[in-house]
C-alpha cells in the first residue's frame, strides 16, 4: 500500500473515522476543562455544528448544485478550486 494512495479498505476508513472522533472529543474536552461553563459548552456546540455544515457545503452542495463538474477531494482541493475559479473570473472581466 502506497502512502498517498486512495483508501479502499473499509476497516481503515472506519479506523480513520474513530480517530477523528477521538481527536475531536479530546480537544473539546480539553477546551471545556479549561473553562467548564454552560457558555463554553454552548459555543463548542456551535463550532462543531458550523464546521460540520461547512464541510457538507464543500462536499455535497458545491458538487451537486453549484458546480457539477467539481469533484470533492478534500478541503485543500476545495480552496484550490475556489482560487482557480476566482482567477478565471478575473481574466474574463479583464478581457
Amino acid at each position: 500500500m502506497k502512502l498517498f494512495e486512495d483508501l479502499t479498505s473499509p476497516g481503515v476508513m472506519y479506523l480513520k473515522a474513530v480517530l477523528f472522533l477521538l481527536a475531536g472529543s479530546v480537544a473539546a474536552a480539553a477546551v471545556f476543562a479549561e473553562n467548564p461553563s454552560v457558555r463554553t459548552a454552548f459555543l463548542l456546540g456551535i463550532v462543531i455544528w458550523a464546521f460540520c455544515r461547512l464541510y457538507y457545503f464543500m462536499f455535497y452542495v458545491v458538487e451537486k448544485y453549484i458546480d457539477p463538474g467539481y469533484r470533492f477531494a478534500g478541503i485543500g482541493s476545495f480552496l484550490a478550486h475556489l482560487w482557480r475559479r476566482r482567477c478565471s473570473e478575473r481574466k474574463k472581466d479583464e478581457a
